[in-house]
């Protein structure tokens, strides 16, 4: 058996940065240990695997992520680099819904300017007071604030120089499981001018060391920004090795994701039946 698998890169329109993703499109569902595997061998954040729901009058696709080591409830770089190729495959679609189980119906639009616009869910997080001693242990610099939302700890810097030079403990941060950890501040200094703010994602409970791009923090980090900055529109910039952008729009219940994918690779995988 020959299956089709396209490697996309998401949250850039160059290759080699923003986050890759592996995206795989079948007519029936994969078992749960062969895509697991497939996810282990591609080695990426995440690799992303699509049915088309063939019961309903509209296309609706069923999508699910898988990191190297476990099934992801919910991955944004990997949505927008399914939506990529879907969008390449049919040139005539200008929106796609997607299925999650976590996340409910998601609605993807290919906007004039190239990029693609996700409506996600706004997952706001809440400020915690009684901080982890495991995130303390975990963070070689002491947060300013700490908020939570059903994904990750999201720690509140006062300098782009703490976000980009904070070390990381991964057997302290493992102990935050099942949650992930996201450094933020605002940006202020001429380098990153352009943005609202910065940030880096930490996630050894589920996927890896650090994230280069993701794209469901953004739900939390935009809201939780919204609010600090008083303004609803973003632009955010993940301060990865790779790197990668991403225009956010919080409205009411609803956060707006919107990025640039590229092509990377287009092969096959063969497993033997």
């Amino acid at each position: 058996m020959q299956i089709e698998m396209n490697v996309i890169d998401a949250f850039t329109d160059h290759v080699f940065k923003g986050n890759s993703a592996a995206v795989i499109i079948t007519d029936s569902w994969l078992s749960d240990a062969l895509m697991q595997s497939i996810a282990m061998e591609n080695n990426l954040s995440e690799t992303a695997f699509l049915v088309l729901d063939k019961t309903d009058d509209r296309d609706i696709y069923h999508i699910r992520w898988f990191s190297p080591f476990t099934e992801i409830a919910f991955c944004g770089h990997a949505t927008l680099a399914s939506a990529f190729v879907l969008f390449k495959k049919n040139p005539t679609f200008k929106s796609i819904k997607l299925s999650a189980k976590a996340v409910g119906v998601l609605t993807v639009v290919q906007m004039d300017s190239g990029k693609i616009q996700m409506d996600f869910p706004n997952r706001k997080p809440e400020k915690v007071t009684d901080i982890p001693d495991d995130l303390l242990a975990g963070l070689s610099i002491t947060p300013v604030d700490v908020y939570r939302n059903a994904q990750a700890y999201f720690v509140i810097y006062n300098s782009e120089a703490d976000v980009l030079t904070v070390e990381r403990d991964n057997d302290a941060l493992k102990q935050l499981a099942p949650y992930d950890v996201a450094v933020t501040c605002q940006a202020k200094s001429e380098n990153y001018h352009n943005y609202d703010f910065i940030s880096r994602y930490f996630w050894p409970a589920n996927g890896g060391d650090e994230d280069p791009v993701t794209g469901s923090a953004h739900t939390g980090l935009a809201p939780l920004w919204a609010e600090r900055l008083e303004k609803n529109e973003l632009l955010a910039y993940q301060a990865s090795s790779r790197g990668g952008v991403l225009d956010c729009v919080v409205t009411g219940n609803r956060v707006h994701i919107s990025g640039h994918a590229v092509q990377y690779l287009t092969g096959f995988i063969t497993i033997e039946e």
